[in-house]
């Protein structure tokens, strides 16, 4: 370790206190913001942290200062050992919360309260069936809406995350708002980012300020509340007068939260990104097999992050396909 004794600073002075783990590649849904058409090679089973492994570089990192770490994937619930990483991970003095695509969530009410995962994050990106199959390539609608309700009903916090495809679901934003009249949940939506071999371009993206134009078009612009927004929170969020719910908008590509960024993530794979957009990752499975410490690798990886979104830091270079296609598909980054 070097002088510093915060590893988890940045030269810009962001505190990385988040920290997303990754706990597999595989996923029960095909959406195709995320995995290509074809698939994606999966790292050997060797190749993958175990949880003692998982559990090992976690609590490095709480060590350091991370407050907060979100388990994703792929789908994490379909790891077979999910039950012992939740009980490691809980042991941690941590806030623990799980992003899911909700399918087989019901099997694991009991045991997500048991280690207090209270807050989870679904992927819903649209509320007719049969746009849902066309996204996913799966029949699994009504799983997937009946466990949102579910998971309300067991007193979950519960935000939907809904990546907005320009013709494909802009034409439901408001209906997934109105979704939050009677429910108290977040619908949040998401700006199309590029990842490898998701067929990124800007004409698909639906921007911030196009959602409020939506918004503003439907609602009276006393019934559109502005809500005060979390510290290091990537979205800017709103509700309706007397509506249960709220909702938000993360905006990657037009309104980049770099300035407060405070993430960092860790792929299934053991490696290391610093950003979500950056191509750059740092092995700290190696090492740690290796018997090392990881945190000279954790702080070198933090010195290196770029100030705006892996260096594309206008939308002319977010446009430039050799400067985002070296990154991974999200499905191996972890959502």
């Amino acid at each position: 370790m070097s002088e510093n004794k915060n590893i988890l600073q940045d030269t810009h002075g962001r505190d990385h206190t988040y920290l997303r783990i990754s706990l597999t590649e595989r996923c029960n849904l095909r959406c195709t913001y995320c995995m290509p058409a074809n698939g994606v090679p999966l790292s050997p089973k060797s190749h993958l942290m175990t949880y003692e492994e998982i559990y090992k570089i976690a609590k490095t990192f709480v060590d350091n200062g991370v407050t907060k770490i979100r388990l994703t994937g792929g789908e994490p619930l379909v790891r077979k050992d999910i039950p012992v990483i939740l009980e490691k991970l809980a042991s941690l003095p941590v806030e623990l919360s799980i992003t899911s695509n909700a399918v087989i969530i019901d099997k694991f009410i009991d045991i997500l309260k048991k280690y207090n995962v209270n807050k989870i994050n679904v992927s819903l990106d649209s509320l007719d069936e049969s746009k849902f199959k066309h996204i996913t390539r799966r029949h699994d609608f009504k799983k997937v809406y009946n466990n949102i309700l579910l998971l309300v009903k067991e007193g979950f916090t519960v935000k939907v995350n809904v990546v907005l495809i320009k013709g494909f679901n802009d034409n439901e934003i408001i209906d997934f708002i109105k979704f939050t009249k009677d429910l108290p949940v977040v619908i949040r939506f998401i700006e199309f980012m590029p990842f490898d071999g998701n067929k990124w371009d800007m004409s698909k993206m639906i921007s911030y300020a196009e959602v409020m134009t939506y918004v503003n078009n439907a609602f009276a612009e006393d019934k559109i509340e502005r809500l005060q927004d979390a510290p290091n929170d990537t979205s800017k969020n709103y509700k309706i007068k007397n509506y249960k719910g709220s909702f938000a908008i993360i905006s990657s590509v037009t309104n980049p939260f770099c300035d407060s960024c405070n993430r960092l993530r860790l792929t299934a794979n053991g490696q290391l990104k610093n950003c979500l957009f950056s191509s750059g990752e740092s092995d700290l499975l190696t090492t740690l097999r290796a018997g090392k410490s990881i945190e000279p690798v954790i702080q070198k990886a933090v010195l290196a992050k770029l100030k705006v979104r892996g260096g594309m830091d206008t939308l002319k270079k977010l446009q430039e396909p050799k400067l985002h296609n070296n990154n991974r598909s999200m499905i191996t980054i972890g959502g």
